[in-house]
């Protein structure tokens, strides 16, 4: 078989040659393949993600404006510091397992791309994180039979939704010992130290030999004590229940100390244990109808065994899980949806897709000289996996949060939601972008997904989430190259007062006294925090008062009991110090009253007091009031003393009525204009992720450098000469228009063409260089236009045949946001790589479309049907380089 797929290459090879084609093998730089995407950019967030996911007191290089110092007791229940690692996901439990996998994973990933991570400027960011996770795991590996494996108490965390920084349940720590063992938690614990000491190892030997301590000991606790950890860890049962036991983390730690170390024991253990791996329901071949993932680790430790002996028992079984993922088993795959993401399961699939990617990209990468096909599958499933999470699907839509077209605003997570009532669906959006964050996902192979955090299953985010997605996105930046953004992540700016003061008379002035109602009111979010000052009530002291004839009592109040003092001569002012705490962290946390009243036996007209002039009339709700002020220690955290300015603290209203006009590289957006108080300085432009692209001062911006035929989302948020900024305006939507005729080098030819009438649109293309100089086939794209006949139908879409060979050729349908004369979708044709020489053609490409529920289509009115005999030009159909139109005109 080797001989005759060899020969089918050379064959394959020499064809290519004639056509002056040029294919590039996957993973080799030939003047760098361009990908569909900025991979750089992509792979900088996702890192990025791990440091808004810490815990603990932050280090001073915090890169997470809004994040600070949290759960800083965890461990003084047992007498220990469990302070730092990360929390879980968008909760705030840490649960050891999913932990110790994504660690491993990272780590890993470092392992097989770190000349990636180097070149993208990411390799640091990641040894930060990687660094605080490790760290964690030796505080919680106290003594070599010991090991703490879960911090927070699952229920407690899920029943309150708020930051970090402000949570007040208890949060205790459990753990797994001699006594009641748990090999799975210890063994993956094993495998994190002993991947983490290889990637230490050149940098810091001292640190990776501490680590490979660890390993050591706690493969020993898991070997010698055997046991189901969540049986013991009971509270981790509703949320990772070890399901697969540990029979998987005992070979995998043993391969990951094997590769550590070289001490060939480790090797022999990992092949006995491999032996009691589960297998299909009544058969003796192991498993494969599942994937790499927080609680099975076996589909990673055939690879790994594979690499490492090349038995063929180990590289029969992960051929056999990944051709189930790509190929098919027995006439039998993982569901793919029309847009074609593999499915696996309901919850998170996204993440089981790019752990698998993430295997198959580094087994191809071994496989390219011993099985060239499966490298070429393998490589090309792994590629397409992760360009479907990053846009290439049929919503045009990214998931990976802050990153590309329209991606999700509201994950499902807590402290980058900012809610300060304790209540998911306030406000309504995100306050905070978490950049990298990858989304679970739909939910089912239909390529449907809703932008809602309280829809966990599609917008969970997670550490086991992110972990195989980051190191294939290393692997494809080590391919395809990219750009990470020079200034990022860019600077948030808080969405308006974060701690404030209403106030209000609670009743009219009498003629002795004046009594207040005021709220105190912690809406922090950069970050959140707690509020412990005082609030001041000043006044002036009338006449030939004295301030033994003032009096400060008190029918209500939810902070401390009110003071008298003098600021400066006959100015006086009641401070009622609210040391209990206001936090952003519920209802009755968030907002606390405060009434009091000022009694006078003297002389009292309270119509010139400094903080009298801003209350809200009697008989009104309170209202933001600057001369109300709070202070924390020495510092003014809102409002201003008498005798300085009160400044301007009311922000302008948002801007309305916004609407966009799109070209097919730009886009003009107007809008309404906002009103302030004072005046509105300008505008701020926002994109889809809510950070600034531009700005202007008047009512109208124009966007530029978009991309043709795609869409786009745009807000608008007004700010004054203080600095105070509008809450955004409704997101306005848009899609580029792609009309116009090319005038390039290269031309469309088609010839064949299916009956106007049936469920399937067959045609064959191909692709000519009319020029004097070679194309770079990866900047080349095709589209053949046509409608489908149906209110929004999903699609299937299949290259049959193509010269250059279909695993060289990508197929995609995109649905137009907006219908165009004879065309509602096109179907495009690119290139993974490869030089088309002037005066060659591609050849043949033959591509066929059905739709999901395999209804007709009628092609007799589509803009780009037609039947031929022969390869003619085509200028229905149109091709592009590099995003621009070269050839045909679009509908």
């Amino acid at each position: 078989m080797r001989t005759s797929t060899t020969k089918a290459v050379a064959r394959a090879a020499v064809a290519l040659l004639v056509l002056g084609l040029t294919l590039v093998a996957p993973g080799v730089s030939a003047g760098a393949p361009a990908g569909k995407f900025n991979y750089g950019e992509a792979l900088q967030k996702a890192v990025w993600f791990y440091d808004a996911q810490r815990s603990g007191a932050l280090p001073a290089g915090n890169r997470v404006s809004w994040r600070g110092p949290s759960a800083l007791a965890d461990g003084k229940d047992v007498g220990l510091d469990l302070t730092g690692g990360f929390y879980d996901a968008g909760d705030h439990v840490k649960f050891g397992l999913p932990f110790e996998f994504s660690m491993t994973m990272l780590a890993w990933g470092a392992l097989e791309n770190r000349g990636a991570y180097q070149n993208s400027g990411q390799w640091s960011s990641l040894l930060s994180n990687l660094r605080w996770g490790d760290d964690w795991l030796i505080k919680a590996h106290p003594q070599p039979d010991v090991l703490y494996g879960q911090v927070g108490k699952g229920d407690d965390d899920h029943k309150w939704w708020g930051p970090a920084e402000t949570m007040a349940m208890a949060r205790p720590a459990y753990r797994i010992d001699d006594s009641c063992p748990g090999s799975d938690l210890a063994g993956e614990a094993a495998a994190q130290m002993a991947a983490s000491s290889m990637v230490f190892q050149a940098d810091d030997p001292t640190y990776a030999a501490t680590l490979l301590t660890h390993a050591k000991q706690l493969y020993s606790f898991a070997d010698n004590h055997r046991g189901v950890y969540s049986n013991c860890i009971t509270d981790a049962q509703n949320f990772y229940k070890s399901w697969s036991g540990y029979q998987d983390e005992l070979v995998w730690s043993a391969i990951w100390l094997y590769k550590a170390t070289g001490d060939a024991g480790y090797l022999t253990k990992a092949r006995a244990e491999y032996e009691k791996l589960s297998t299909e329901p009544q058969t003796t071949t192991r498993s494969y109808r599942w994937t790499l993932a927080w609680d099975d680790k076996s589909y990673g430790a055939y690879v790994l065994l594979a690499q490492l002996t090349h038995d063929p028992e180990y590289v029969a079984d992960a051929n056999r899980w990944l051709d189930w993922w790509t190929t098919g088993v027995n006439g039998q795959h993982v569901p793919y949806s029309p847009g074609g993401q593999a499915v696996l399961d309901q919850w998170g699939s996204l993440r089981y897709a790019a752990n698998t990617a993430f295997v198959a990209l580094t087994y191809a990468d071994s496989l390219r000289t011993s099985d060239p096909t499966r490298a070429t599958t393998y490589h090309d499933f792994g590629v397409r996996q992760i360009d479907y999470a990053l846009g290439d699907n049929p919503r045009g839509a990214s998931f990976e949060v802050g990153f590309g077209v329209n991606p999700p605003r509201n994950p499902h997570h807590r402290t980058a939601h900012g809610s300060w009532a304790d209540n998911i669906n306030e406000p309504a959006q995100s306050r905070h972008v978490l950049y990298g964050a990858l989304v679970g996902g739909p939910s089912s192979p239909n390529d449907a997904y809703t932008d809602d955090r309280t829809n966990y299953t599609m917008n969970e985010v997670a550490l086991d989430y992110n972990a195989g997605f980051t190191g294939a996105l290393a692997r494809l930046y080590g391919e395809y190259g990219g750009t990470p953004l020079a200034a990022f992540p860019p600077k948030e700016s808080p969405d308006g007062p974060e701690i404030l003061a209403q106030g209000a008379l609670n009743q009219p002035d009498g003629g002795t006294f004046t009594e207040v109602k005021a709220y105190v009111i912690n809406k922090s979010a950069w970050p959140a925090r707690t509020f412990t000052g005082s609030l001041r009530y000043y006044f002036t002291l009338d006449g030939s008062t004295t301030p033994g004839q003032i009096s400060v009592t008190s029918a209500y109040n939810q902070c401390d009991a009110p003071t008298l003092h003098q600021f400066s001569g006959a100015i006086y002012y009641v401070e009622v110090p609210c040391s209990g705490g206001v936090a952003p962290g519920g209802q009755s946390r968030y907002r606390k009253e405060v009434q009091f009243r000022i009694s006078s036996t003297g002389t009292w007209a309270p119509g010139n007091d400094w903080s009298h002039t801003g209350l809200a009339p009697s008989g009104s709700a309170p209202a933001d009031d600057p001369q109300l002020v709070l202070t924390q220690g020495a510092a003014v955290v809102w409002g201003s003393q008498p005798g300085q300015s009160t400044g301007d603290t009311t922000a302008p209203t948002a801007p309305t009525g916004v609407t966009a006009t799109a070209g097919s590289t730009g886009v003009t957006l107007s809008w309404t204009a906002a009103t302030d108080d004072v005046g509105v300085a300008g505008y701020d432009v926002l994109d889809s992720a809510g950070a600034t692209i531009g700005s202007t001062t008047g009512t109208s911006y124009q966007v530029t450098g978009l991309t043709p035929g795609t869409a786009y989302t745009f807000s608008v948020r007004a700010r004054d000469a203080a600095g105070n900024q509008s809450p955004p305006s409704s997101p306005v939507a848009v899609t580029t228009t792609t009309t116009g005729t090319g005038t390039g080098s290269l031309a469309v030819q088609q010839r064949g063409g299916s009956a106007a009438t049936g469920n399937q649109i067959r045609t064959s293309l191909q692709i000519v260089n009319r020029g004097s100089t070679p194309v770079p086939l990866s900047s080349v794209t095709a589209r053949y236009w046509f409608t489908g006949d149906a209110a929004n139908p999903g699609y299937q879409v299949w290259c049959d045949y193509a010269v250059p060979g279909c695993g060289n050729v990508t197929v995609r349908v995109v649905k137009l946001g907006t219908p165009r004369p004879g065309a509602d979708a096109y179907v495009e044709v690119g290139f993974t790589g490869g030089t088309l020489a002037a005066g060659a053609t591609t050849g043949e490409l033959q591509v066929r479309v059905a739709k999901a529920d395999w209804s007709a289509f009628d092609q007799s009115d589509d803009y780009s049907y037609r039947t031929a005999a022969s390869f003619t030009d085509l200028a229905t159909a149109t091709a592009y380089q590099s995003a621009a139109l070269t050839w045909g005109t679009e509908p």
